[in-house]
């Protein structure tokens, strides 16, 4: 199964009217990384970055003034995405704006059923929250120190990296990742544990006084006692 892991930067909060900036992408095949990217930065046109935004993601409208515009990089985009599953955190927010910038080229959206929201994911997973980006990767141990800003590129890696603990990826990783190697494995005398004898018993804990001090609590305490009805 092909996945990509992605997020996108904007201008605002509003798809109507804001505009893609940024996007960026991570590739999975069968939950795990290939290396393969995206990334592209997109002039908005005539949409200025708002103050707030801005402070978020530190994209300026001076560096965007050189960047190519939605049109000129689509193509790459659904190339690069064709035929997998769009992941992201919040998803609906990221779909909104794609769509809105693909219908703005009188272009089909992203179908919702090609979509999978990381962020329903962990509320699902982990109901008392919290569940930003940020507290999933302090929950499950991923470095976010170098993140002082949003970035799109960087926002996917980690994202890749949660993405993979929620689905318990990891423990994959170590052996059974496909249907064939888990029906060899169960058929397989070595995944039994069977339990060893010692070649030499080890030496008692006890001390002998230990031992004494324990028969006279026994006696005390009489038929009633439930040591009586075992071996010492």
């Amino acid at each position: 199964m092909r996945e990509i892991i992605f997020d996108t930067e904007t201008t605002g909060l509003d798809n109507r009217q804001d505009r893609v900036i940024e996007i960026g992408g991570i590739e999975l095949n069968d939950h795990f990384p290939t290396g393969r990217t995206f990334h592209r930065y997109i002039n908005p046109g005539d949409r200025k970055v708002h103050p707030d935004a801005l402070a978020v993601h530190g994209i300026t409208d001076d560096f965007l003034k050189d960047k190519p515009v939605f049109a000129e990089v689509v193509e790459d985009l659904m190339t690069f995405f064709e035929g997998a599953r769009w992941v992201a955190h919040n998803a609906t927010f990221d779909m909104g704006f794609i769509n809105a910038e693909l219908a703005r080229l009188d272009r089909p959206a992203v179908s919702q059923d090609l979509v999978t929201d990381t962020l329903s994911m962990a509320r699902r997973k982990h109901p008392m929250g919290p569940n930003s980006l940020d507290a999933l990767c302090r929950r499950y141990g991923i470095d976010n120190t170098h993140r002082t800003k949003h970035g799109a590129l960087l926002d996917s890696e980690l994202l890749a990296e949660v993405y993979i603990e929620m689905i318990g990826g990891r423990q994959a990783a170590l052996g059974l990742t496909t249907q064939e190697s888990r029906a060899q494995a169960e058929a397989s005398d070595d995944m039994v544990a069977v339990p060893r004898e010692r070649p030499v018993p080890l030496r008692p804990r006890l001390a002998e006084s230990d031992m004494a001090a324990h028969a006279a609590l026994v006696e005390k305490i009489g038929a009633k006692a439930i040591w009586s009805h075992y071996e010492v």
